[in-house]
């Protein structure tokens, strides 16, 4: 949760009620139709991603009062599929003084913290509450909680708040669940100047106990963020590791913000990391995707879920949309598998997706008329080509190019053509990926969604998330080969739906 020292003054009752309702329809210019984004003003990290009584809960960063970073609340949106969503009011509002920062949401199932009513399980918000310096003491950030026994329609904050203060200025992110193995709630919390999550336990989510620390490791060459903690079976199997995902801010691998993870072992108490500690393993090589965060108490048939902010805190201010600015990646599938580097993660879209689309066609090398709102699968095989890919939204010299540059062995996606990128000079980039080719080709599934492209190669394996700005008439979709000949590409081609066309 990146921190910025702008702020205004305004009404609580505005902060309250003065987001719901209102805005138009969600078409306006870069408008993403599939994606989340809310209906007015400023949006960044997911919070309190969480499954309870059939719905879906999104909590996010949210200012109620304008489309820059400030007053930072938890905005709410709620899906049965994570594909539709419906907004709801601002859950947990900046109050006295106090910004409510990234944190988790948990289902108390057992009472443990004493919040539920009715002898039904209630949910409770974890948080970081973040006080800005005076002239007598520094900033100061804190864990607190909060809980809703109404399906997180209103939510009472903790009398006894924070529960955890370390009296420290960068002290956030808690992430939290329930560790069967342990029977106690655990959470990973960062501390981002030192390069470490710390581990707490409790056994009512009110009192702390330190555990264990993990870092620096990986990447660090800025602040450690957003930590998340969460176990995947290896190959489909019983055998299952756990992922540590920590955000990276600044000094991520393509500039500004990325998100790296680790693979290893978590008994309740302390994460080992299986990878030497200077090896690096990055969730996403495109420029924007972070603070991604998986869904708390899912079925356990179902397969886990994260949900990313798509942006960069290098230009995130300065994006081109209105009435709104920020948005979340799509919901994405995780798995572990196993590969010639070791274990890795892999993303997909989710199969829900798959509700949104038209009839299927046959992908071609050139489509015209694609519309900004699609999808499409591709086997591209390289043949004698040096490079080879796709140009997606073009026209007149204006496209985004996905391709695979043998002479590097990196897929890419170059956006310097894209459209309007003269916003900031850190948004015309090329973001590139390690791939190596099946056979003499590789494998893409990307969607594009107005002013987003995502690619994901090798069956998830390399994700590359990165934001566009094609004007209107940018409606072709090209195949390209540079340095020799391509062999014939295969695929198939759907153009998606709105998922806002009954707001």
């Amino acid at each position: 949760m990146k921190r910025f020292l702008w702020m205004w003054i305004l009404p609580l009752s505005a902060l309250l009620f003065g987001q719901a309702g209102g805005g138009g329809a969600y078409d306006q210019p870069f408008r993403p139709q599939f994606h989340f984004s809310p209906r007015l003003h400023w949006t960044n990290d997911p919070n309190g991603l969480v499954f309870f009584e059939g719905e879906y809960h999104l909590f996010y960063q949210y200012n109620p009062f304008g489309d820059i970073w400030g007053h930072m609340s938890w905005g709410h949106a709620v899906s049965r599929d994570l594909i539709h969503w419906e907004e709801l009011p601002v859950a947990l509002p900046e109050e006295n003084g106090v910004m409510i920062f990234t944190g988790s949401v948990v289902v108390d199932a057992a009472n443990s913290s004493g919040f539920c009513t009715g002898g039904k399980p209630c949910l409770v918000a974890v948080w970081t509450g973040y006080t800005a310096k005076t002239a007598t003491a520094p900033d100061l950030q804190t864990q607190n909680i909060a809980y809703s026994n109404d399906r997180g329609r209103t939510w009472t904050k903790y009398r006894g708040n924070p529960v955890l203060n370390l009296h420290m200025t960068d002290f956030r992110d808690p992430k939290v669940f329930w560790s069967s193995q342990a029977k106690h709630w655990v959470m990973a919390v960062s501390l981002p100047n030192d390069h470490k999550i710390l581990i707490y336990e409790s056994a009512n989510l009110k009192q702390w106990k330190r555990l264990s620390e993990f870092g620096p490791a990986g990447a660090t060459s800025g602040q450690w963020e957003c930590p998340e903690l969460f176990e995947l079976p290896v190959d489909g199997k019983a055998e299952t590791r756990w992922v540590l995902k920590v955000g990276l801010n600044p000094g991520a691998l393509n500039g500004g913000s990325g998100e790296q993870y680790f693979i290893g072992h978590f008994d309740g108490d302390r994460f080992q990391n299986d990878n030497p500690a200077d090896t690096t393993l990055w969730t996403d090589y495109g420029k924007d995707c972070y603070c991604a965060l998986t869904f708390n108490n899912l079925p356990k048939a179902d397969t886990p879920v994260m949900v990313g902010w798509m942006s960069n805190w290098q230009y995130a201010r300065d994006t081109p949309t209105s009435p709104w600015r920020g948005q979340m990646t799509l919901p994405r599938k995780l798995a572990l598998r196993t590969t010639a580097d070791g274990i890795r993660l892999f993303q997909q879209p989710l199969d829900s997706l798959a509700k949104l689309r038209d009839t299927r066609v046959p992908l071609q090398e050139s489509m015209a008329g694609t519309g900004h709102q699609f999808q499409f699968s591709s086997m591209v095989p390289m043949g004698t080509a040096q490079e080879a890919g796709w140009k997606v939204l073009a026209n007149d010299g204006t496209f985004t190019s996905i391709g695979y540059d043998r002479r590097k062995g990196v897929l890419f996606v170059d956006r310097t053509h894209s459209g309007n990128v003269g916003f900031s000079k850190d948004f015309p980039t090329r973001t590139e990926a390690p791939l190596k080719l099946i056979g003499n080709g590789f494998r893409l599934n990307v969607v594009v969604d107005r002013d987003s492209v995502e690619v994901f190669a090798d069956d998830g394996r390399v994700t590359l998330t990165n934001l566009v700005f094609a004007p209107a008439n940018a409606d072709k979709l090209e195949f390209y080969a540079e340095g020799g000949k391509a062999g014939v590409v295969s695929g198939s081609f759907w153009k998606l739906k709105s998922a806002w066309a009954n707001q």
